[in-house]
């Protein structure tokens, strides 16, 4: 699993040299990272392996007598013989030529999870070595709320079971196969989970696996260009509403934090291109990273239930579906038809380009009001540009709606300057369109902290200035809105 391969059918693309310098000194030429998104051949070929499609899954395992196996399927049965133990697994329908088999001596949990509208019942299990149980009730707990929100958003999980296997922190990472997920000891079972105010990494984790059971399972795209943006930020995306809906908005901001913080690290080091998220090749911090926060940023504009469904149609008419294997261009023609006119600049910058902000929060103050109210004057600066593959930016005229929020007193114990923690007062998009913008708003409390995209759903290289604390101050200045 770690670091062997089974035998493969046919010549390997694969195991060419892919590093130009390398190919430069072999006498290649540079190799391009995947086929174009419309490409005939990439789009006959399986996202997953070029050399078979979805497959019967039969397996027989010997192991050690005192070990478990764990292979894709259903277990048939299991029997000692000669000191060794045996597991006969078999899948009952086709499944995707993608798998694995672990084994060891392991402690197992077992649960259920049943469909709320079929009533179907799904098996839960979690083997784990017995010394590591710390996240196992978590682990549990975000595949019930992982199920039971997938399926209502998106449509029926396919199998009767799931399942979750440690496997030892040689590599630190966690894999989705048709129901089973092997899991690092180091990617969720022994996370410390003791600090409330840190992003819940077991449950993001756990869910983001899960969702590859719709998202690489269900929808594969074929070899080309955008085919990971499919399965990696789609069940990036869903493991984050999975994350919305449990813990609370400040705790998303340092998640979406993290995913900003990632995004730009990687474009950085990017060592050939980068490329638009729908034309993303294989490359992580785009379709992990930048994948997510455009996907999680999308449903706030558009609202959750409307992108929801748009992905929901997409799977029902892509499910299953083998050559020609769908790709994101199909995909994306499904959310334009669910973004209203207004907001249809946000689905191209978003998907089709690679758009920047640059927001700040210059400058925060407030005065009381004879009525016991707030005037919060806030000047606000904004700058959008587009970059092409190689960083170079150009201007990009500003018509954007950015969310303007302003807060109380921060509850939380460990919280930034720029930390939106408060409760809100204030928070809306409003639409921006100069450079510079001042504006004043009347709140019932008295403000804390404001900010400019508080949330970081924006790509803003430079999101430690978007939120400050509200000085006392004279509240001059249009009053835009009341809350």
């Amino acid at each position: 699993f770690l670091d062997g391969t089974g035998v493969h059918i046919g010549y390997q693309p694969d195991g060419e040299l892919e590093e130009d310098d390398i190919r430069q000194r072999n006498g290649l030429k540079p190799k391009e990272r995947m086929p174009r998104l419309n490409d005939p051949r990439g789009l006959m070929t399986c996202g997953f392996t070029s050399d078979a499609d979805y497959i019967r899954f039969e397996t027989t395992v010997s192991t050690d007598a005192d070990q478990t196996a764990i292979a894709p399927g259903y277990l048939q049965k299991d029997w000692v013989q000669n000191g060794r133990r045996y597991f006969h697994y078999r899948m009952d329908a086709p499944m995707l030529n993608f798998y694995s088999i672990q084994s060891a001596r392991y402690a197992v949990r077992r649960d259920q999870w049943r469909d709320p509208t079929t009533g179907q019942a799904v098996a839960i299990e979690i083997y784990y070595h017995p010394t590591h149980a710390y996240n196992v009730p978590r682990m549990a707990d975000a595949l019930k709320k992982g199920l039971t929100y997938y399926t209502k958003a998106f449509g029926p999980y396919q199998f009767r079971q799931v399942r979750i296997q440690e496997f030892p922190r040689y590599k630190s990472f966690a894999q989705s196969f048709p129901n089973t997920i092997p899991t690092s000891e180091g990617a969720g079972f022994i996370s410390d989970l003791r600090d409330p105010e840190r992003p819940d990494d077991v449950f993001f984790i756990t869910n983001h696996e899960l969702g590859h059971q719709w998202w690489g399972h269900q929808v594969v795209g074929g070899q080309v260009q955008g085919s990971s943006m499919l399965s990696e930020s789609l069940a990036e995306y869903s493991s984050l509403m999975t994350c919305k809906h449990e813990f609370s908005a400040p705790l998303m901001q340092k998640r979406m934090r993290d995913e900003l913080d990632q995004y730009l690290r990687g474009r950085r080091g990017e060592r050939k291109k980068e490329l638009p998220l729908m034309l993303v090749e294989n490359q992580p911090y785009i379709h992990y990273n930048k994948g997510g926060m455009v996907f999680f940023a999308l449903q706030d504009y558009i609202g959750e239930d409307k992108l929801n469904g748009a992905i929901k149609a997409f799977l029902t008419k892509t499910r299953y579906q083998t050559r020609p294997y769908t790709n994101t261009a199909e995909f994306v023609s499904y959310l334009k038809k669910a973004t209203p006119d207004s907001l249809q600049y946000v689905v191209h910058d978003m998907f089709e380009t690679i758009t920047l902000f640059e927001n700040q929060l210059d400058e925060a103050t407030y005065t009381q009001r004879p009525d016991g109210k707030y005037d919060v004057r806030l000047t606000l600066r904004a700058a959008k540009m587009r970059a092409d593959s190689l960083g170079n930016e150009t201007p990009v005229a500003l018509r954007d709606y950015v969310d303007i929020g302003i807060f109380g007193p921060d509850q939380a114990k460990k919280t930034e300057d720029y930390d939106a923690s408060g409760k809100p007062l204030f928070f809306k998009k409003i639409k921006l369109t100069q450079p510079k913008t001042v504006l004043t708003f009347v709140v019932n409390d008295k403000p804390a902290k404001a900010g400019i995209d508080p949330y970081h759903k924006l790509i803003d290289r430079h999101y430690m200035d978007n939120v400050k604390a509200v000085a006392a101050g004279e509240g001059k200045g249009t009053v835009v809105a009341q809350r």
